[in-house]
């Protein structure tokens, strides 16, 4: 077995609503080779990777993945449950995978992940393990298996990350990750905020600042009057000796700079012990404070929006003797703990043998192979931080007023609207302006300590900082999703139109590019999850209506969570072959995908015409608009009947049904972009955008309004026209059978004129869609030039032409000439061309034939045509 490909989907997608990678496996001979008859296959799978005998599998009992293997499975099936039973062996809680065959030995496996770069690892490994078990050679298990813990370790969310996007979650909120930095975006657009752990958007950076300087922090404390430990920065040894007569002892010694206790020395008795503490952590940093050391309990008070949350006693990790087992065994026993891990993941984290340890062991008279007696407490480290194994109990309801009303103070003397606040006291109930100090103040606090503490009540700490940054106003800006085989670009314009002309920014993107605020940031064709992103990443947003096209959905999945509103404008033959879609069936359920992910209480536009669009409703759990060129479809009438909303073509004019009412959008003949009916599509379009609006609440005079005014210079490169010396020039941008159909069709409504064609087809389609294109084209024009695209998507230089020529010959239209450049084909048929003929051009680059045709208009005094 061997990998050959990867896809990565870090959002839901066309396999699953979970995060999902893809590997394209190639089974080299062994795919219709059970494990059962490959020799020891399956004991040493199980010998290797135990986990395997808690999968149920497919048939759901006890076992059931060792029964399938009993019976006869396959390397493609068991690849996939060993990917996932590694996961699960690291902790990570996750289930969902299948294998599919895509030909012979050609298989695709899908599975479920939370760490990437873990996953693909494991992916590897999985591969491994199943080439050695054929290949009866031993692989190094145990060594691999070390090198993904370290993997996890690195990668893996902490703690207080996590608790905020759940806490997000819960509250309806969305988040993006950006990059691999561990920062997220909560929210998209306008509504978007920035976390990095509990730092959050609004956290002052000079606060942070403050904060990671410990001799500034001191010094700021102690202007605002809040009882601080008395100290000073050494600079040398013989200030050193100065300040410890001065301050007295015991003493502490400590880093200016630094976290989780690192570096920090406690309780030093004598001048000996602190020059050579000194001299060690000399080693280490220049910038060392000498203070005065204070007896008492390590309590963590944790401030959101300066206002106490939460508060815990932190207690240094330590084993209870049982008079039979070793230090050393009783700190293994304590690590074993499912609540300890290798950092920030778990409730707890491991105590580490170290020098620290070793040391602090010696001073107590003891060491890792001692025995302690029976219920003899032995403590392990001095400090009580959780990074180095400590455990937390809370004390939220003990601390006093007073003590909340100096912390609160020294929350806003840094300007930190979340911090961590240190503090040694004997009781946190008494006041500290008699005994207790505060020891630092922490930015971007852990919050592991309150939310799974050892002891006492759990707090929502996470909860309280989102309720912060969005100030309990939870809202999140609107997304609209457009996806279907044609219409969406139209569709996607016209929806951002009418909320454009209402007020707001809206984000869009599209085959022709990204606009925000309707000022364009990139052209080209942006219907993909980069695209996507970089809508919901922007602040100026305040909607975002996002076309979704099949190849992004196909090959990275979606973008956002959930849309509030997604338009399914139409399914039909496009792109079959490509990316695993060979069937509509296939193609309807990729679609699908896009008015599966709506909320619950949002909408799925769907066209009630179209028999593919239907039928994928079963898997819609959101409300439906349907729309309808039929008054008399039944789905429109069952809507209607249950005083649900419709919009439906009756009599020339487009209807609106909601609240139990009729509404009249208006007349065909005032919507321009129908050319008085005659592009038939373009009201559908039309229809579902106005679906999509009334979803949204919007006012139907706006809608009204919307569709009336927007017209072909709104809705660039859809069957646009121009005028060059009484030659009508049609631009648009039919690519696949349904939109050359489309245009063909209206093309029959036109007066009886010179009908000439400029036609191409992208070369990912078929031989057989190709040629039928060619075919109907030779049906309905008078004369065809035949131009190819510049991107040629892996077809030779004049393949396509050939075959569409092919399909011209086919038809009626005999004048037929192959010019494989679009632009040259344009001005050769102009220069051909009679007063009152139209040419109609199939393109690939809008901006060159437009900005050509533009040229002549000019030149040649006429007016661009604004309708027709």
């Amino acid at each position: 077995m061997k990998i050959i490909d990867k896809t990565i989907f870090e959002g839901r997608n066309i396999y699953s609503h979970k995060k999902c990678i893809r590997l394209d496996v190639d089974l080299e001979g062994y795919s219709e080779v059970p494990t059962k008859n490959i020799n020891m296959f399956n004991k040493n799978l199980l010998k290797m990777v135990p986990e395997l005998y808690k999968h149920r599998c497919g048939i759901d009992e006890e076992h059931g993945f060792v029964k399938r293997l009993e019976e006869g499975t396959y390397l493609a099936h068991v690849c996939e449950h060993t990917i996932i039973a590694l996961q699960n062996m690291l902790g990570i809680d996750l289930a969902y995978g299948k294998a599919r065959e895509v030909s012979g030995d050609h298989y695709y496996i899908i599975f479920q992940y939370q760490y990437k770069i873990l996953a693909l690892n494991i992916a590897y490994l999985a591969v491994d393990i199943v080439n050695s078990l054929i290949e009866n050679q031993k692989i190094d298990f145990d060594k691999r298996y070390e090198e993904l813990q370290k993997i996890l370790v690195k990668e893996q969310m902490g703690a207080s990350t996590k608790e905020l996007l759940k806490a997000a979650k819960k509250r309806g909120l969305p988040y993006i990750s950006i990059g691999d930095s561990g920062m997220y975006q909560i929210g998209y657009g306008r509504k978007g905020k920035l976390i990095s752990a509990t730092i959050g958007e609004n956290t002052r950076c000079i606060g942070v600042d403050i904060a990671c300087d410990k001799y500034l922090t001191k010094q700021i404390l102690k202007s605002n009057f809040i009882p601080i430990a008395d100290g000073e920065k050494v600079y040398n040894t013989l200030e050193l000796i100065k300040y410890s007569e001065r301050l007295g002892y015991p003493l502490v010694l400590k880093p200016q700079f630094g976290n989780k206790g690192n570096g920090v020395i406690l309780n030093i008795t004598s001048s000996k012990e602190l020059i050579e503490s000194y001299i060690a952590l000399k080693k280490t940093t220049d910038d060392i404070i000498v203070e005065k050391y204070y007896e008492g309990k390590d309590y963590r008070v944790c401030l959101v929006d300066y206002k106490v949350v939460a508060v815990a006693k932190r207690i240094p990790p330590y084993v209870i003797g049982n008079g039979k087992l070793s230090i050393k065994k009783l700190l293994c026993n304590l690590n074993s703990d499912s609540n300890r891990g290798n950092g920030h993941e778990k409730p707890l984290t491991k105590v580490r043998i170290d020098n620290q340890l070793v040391s602090y062991l010696s001073e107590q008279g003891v060491n890792l192979n001692s025995i302690p007696k029976e219920n003899e407490r032995i403590f392990l480290r001095k400090n009580a931080n959780l990074s180095t194994g400590a455990i937390a109990v809370d004390c939220t309801d003990e601390i006093s007023d007073e003590n909340k009303e100096i912390c609160e103070r020294a929350a806003k003397a840094l300007g930190l609207d979340i911090c961590g606040i240190d503090i040694c006291s004997k009781d946190i109930s008494s006041s500290l302006n008699k005994e207790g100090i505060i020891v630092e103040i922490n930015a971007a606090p852990g919050i592991r300590m309150h939310h799974f503490p050892s002891e006492g009540k759990p707090r929502d700490v996470a909860g309280a900082i989102i309720d912060m940054i969005y100030r309990n106003n939870f809202d999140n800006i609107p997304v609209i999703s457009v996806t279907g085989t044609n219409g969406k670009t139209t569709t996607t314009r016209l929806i951002s139109y009418v909320f454009s002309r209402i007020g707001y920014n809206v984000g869009m993107t599209t085959t022709s590019g990204i606009s925000v605020g309707g000022k364009s940031i990139d052209r080209g064709d942006d219907t993909g999850v980069t695209s996507a992103r970089s809508i919901l990443l922007n602040k100026d947003v305040d909607i975002a209506v996002l076309e979704t096209a099949r190849g992004g959905i196909v090959r990275r999945g979606l973008a956002y969570d959930l849309a509030d509103v997604a338009v399914l404008t139409n399914i039909t033959e496009d792109h079959l072959g490509l990316d695993g879609i060979e069937t509509m069936e296939d193609l309807s359920k990729a679609k699908a995908l896009v008015v599966e992910a709506v909320k619950e209480d949002g909408f799925a536009v769907i066209n009630a015409d179209d028999k593919w669009s239907l039928s994928i409703i079963d898997r819609i759990k959101s409300n439906i608009i349907y729309f309808s060129m039929n008054y008399e479809n039944e789905f429109i009438q069952n809507n209607i009947k249950n005083n649900l909303k419709a919009v439906y073509y009756k009599d020339n004019r487009i209807y609106i049904f909601n609240n139990g009412r009729t509404y009249m959008v208006a007349d065909i003949k005032d919507i321009p972009i129908t050319l008085n009916g005659k592009l038939k599509y373009n009201i559908k379009n039309v229809m579902a955008a106005c679906c999509a609006l009334t979803a949204m609440n919007v006012d139907y005079c706006m809608i009204s309004k919307g569709v009336t005014d927007f017209n072909e210079n709104d809705n660039e490169g859809r069957f646009n026209i121009y005028n060059i010396a009484g030659v009508d020039v049609v631009l648009d941008y039919g690519h696949n059978i349904d939109g050359y159909n489309c245009v063909l069709e209206s093309l029959k409504g036109m007066d009886n004129r010179k009908l000439v064609g400029i036609i191409g087809v992208p070369g990912d389609r078929g031989n057989d869609v190709i040629e039928r294109i060619g075919k109907m084209c030779s049906d309905v024009f008078d004369k065809i030039y035949i131009k190819e695209d510049c991107d040629k998507r892996g077809r030779k230089n004049g393949e396509v032409a050939d075959i569409l020529l092919k399909g011209v010959r086919s038809g009626k239209c005999k004048n037929v000439k192959v010019v494989l450049d679009e632009l040259d084909a344009l001005k050769e048929a102009i220069d051909d061309s009679s007063k009152g003929d139209m040419i109609i051009e199939f393109y690939e680059n809008f901006e060159k034939l437009s900005s050509y045709i533009n040229e002549q208009g000019e030149y040649n005094g006429e007016e661009r045509a604004q309708n027709y």
